[in-house]
């Protein structure tokens, strides 16, 4: 990617509380990419070439995951790069960018049994 069109994708992405950076080109390589930092430490480095959009997620210098090519990404508008980095799921060893219509929502905690509530009224 090209260093403004990075720099917008990155502001926008913080705009939307990702905490992403501007990943500079690395030495005999492409062009800017975005990095995606995560609060336990692992980083998802993006990528968008000519074969779409990718990321490696590296913790501490090591591989630790990655984002597969996202099918027909290479032809993506900055809108929905910044929505496929901002759903991925990170959490799994080969992660995932899911359209927001395919997300499942988080079901509510269960209600506290009678048990705890009794607990709870007997802390001071």
């Amino acid at each position: 990617m090209e260093e403004s069109r990075t720099r917008r994708l990155v502001q926008t992405l913080r705009d939307r509380n990702v905490f992403a950076h501007v990943r500079l080109p690395r030495a005999g390589g492409a062009g800017y990419g975005i990095r995606v930092v995560m609060p336990d430490g692992r980083e998802a480095e993006w990528e968008a070439g000519a074969a779409g959009l990718q990321a490696q997620v590296m913790r501490n210098g090591v591989l630790v995951g990655f984002v597969e090519t996202i099918p027909g990404s290479e032809h993506f508008t900055e809108e929905q790069i910044i929505e496929a980095i901002a759903v991925t799921d990170y959490d799994r060893p080969i992660g995932r960018s899911e359209p927001p219509s395919t997300r499942r929502p988080v079901p509510p905690p269960p209600p506290p049994s009678l048990a705890d509530r009794l607990r709870s009224s007997f802390r001071g």
